[in-house]
């Protein structure tokens, strides 16, 4: 499924999307689990019939963007995109308040991840970004989809107890219960029938898969069964040597500085030992920069750590601030460029604004039908 959103005219400066650097080849991961055996064959089948992908991601607008997002996903969006893969991106500002009271500096916030997606390489005539308070029709789908799964369910979903035990609330709201519903309406809705995830991820898109096994028995076939992608992308821990998170100001975001970069690594969290090693499993927080540093200059993390040797933190700190602003520079430069055009920016969000209601709204149409539901 080829993207039909328009390329939007700009009304300023950028008046077509800046060059941006080719995403890297991704290869599938080792098959040493059955879960990383399905995601290599996917990506055989990707590759063979790419058009027949359609493809659901995004992120909240709760903070900026980071290099555990980049690695971790971001990337991997732009190398589908380029292979052909419908790439649909969805930013979720009613699920900010799944885990805060109020929905703060939402404004600025999605400004900041569409000039990412934009300076990173995701292009509008080829992908399509939308925000969910856009799409009624979301939310509408909801309803029957809660009807599909028990209580019991959602209490033992083991991503949602992580996203509850870290919610900036009191109290727990239905809304954060009942999360991983809204993601089976915003994958469903589109027909997305690929969803890339990492490992913590995955039980979230397991009820997605439910929802829509339980709706065409039911009611008769409607949704693809959504298929998991893992990420071959190693984890990237925090400067305070936890997973790297928006909501627990320990990230390095990509919109950062050069100088904001160096104070922020400056500051992670290493350990006694000054022999830099690559050792994830024993040195956790060193391996990480280590890490971190060898992506940036695509390189053996463990030569990275050979060369650095009884150098210590500081000259491994030094290495990770050169590489990590060394490979940043260009995107940088881009989101600077793009920054300076707004309207057209946030045009690309009103074009996919349209296209997601266009797919969400004929898929409604479906499930009323199936449901002998009235209009």
């Amino acid at each position: 499924m080829t993207s039909t959103a328009p390329a939007p005219a700009s009304t300023g400066t950028a008046t077509a999307p800046i060059a941006a650097a080719t995403a890297p080849a991704t290869t599938a991961p080792t098959a040493t689990t059955p879960a990383q055996a399905a995601s290599a064959e996917l990506e055989r089948r990707i590759a063979r019939d790419p058009g027949s992908f359609r493809v659901l991601t995004g992120d909240r607008p709760t903070g900026a963007l980071h290099l555990g997002h980049y690695f971790g996903s971001l990337l991997n969006r732009v190398r589908l995109q380029n292979l052909g893969v419908d790439v649909v991106v969805l930013i979720p500002d009613y699920q900010v308040i799944t885990d805060r009271d109020t929905a703060e500096r939402l404004g600025e916030y999605t400004d900041g991840l569409l000039l990412d997606y934009l300076a990173l390489g995701l292009d509008p005539a080829r992908s399509t970004v939308f925000c969910h308070s856009a799409v009624p029709a979301l939310n509408q789908l909801m309803l029957p989809f809660l009807s599909l799964v028990s209580v019991a369910e959602l209490n033992r979903n083991p991503t949602v107890k992580d996203e509850i035990a870290h919610s900036r609330q009191s109290t727990v709201s239905g809304l954060m219960l009942t999360y991983p519903v809204h993601q089976a309406a915003d994958i469903l809705s589109c027909k997305g029938n690929l969803v890339p995830v990492g490992r913590d991820q995955a039980p979230h898109l397991e009820v997605t898969r439910t929802i829509a096994r339980r709706f065409n028995e039911r009611y008769g076939d409607v949704f693809p069964e959504p298929e998991t992608l893992l990420s071959a992308a190693p984890l990237l821990l925090g400067t305070d040597g936890t997973k790297m998170s928006k909501s627990r100001a320990n990230s390095v975001p990509l919109g950062a500085t050069a100088d904001e970069t160096a104070r922020l690594i400056r500051g992670a969290t290493t350990d006694a030992d000054r022999h830099i090693t690559y050792d994830p499993d024993t040195r956790p927080n060193v391996s990480s920069l280590v890490l971190l540093a060898a992506l940036c200059l695509e390189r053996d993390p463990h030569e990275v750590a050979a060369e650095i040797g009884d150098g210590g933190a500081a000259v491994l700190k030094r290495t990770v601030t050169d590489a990590v602003n060394g490979h940043l520079a260009a995107f940088r430069a881009r989101r600077a460029e793009y920054a300076k055009d707004l309207p057209y920016v946030r045009s690309v969000l009103r074009a996919g604004n349209e296209r997601a209601n266009a797919l969400a709204e004929a898929t409604l149409d479906e499930v009323r039908e199936a449901m002998g539901a009235f209009r």
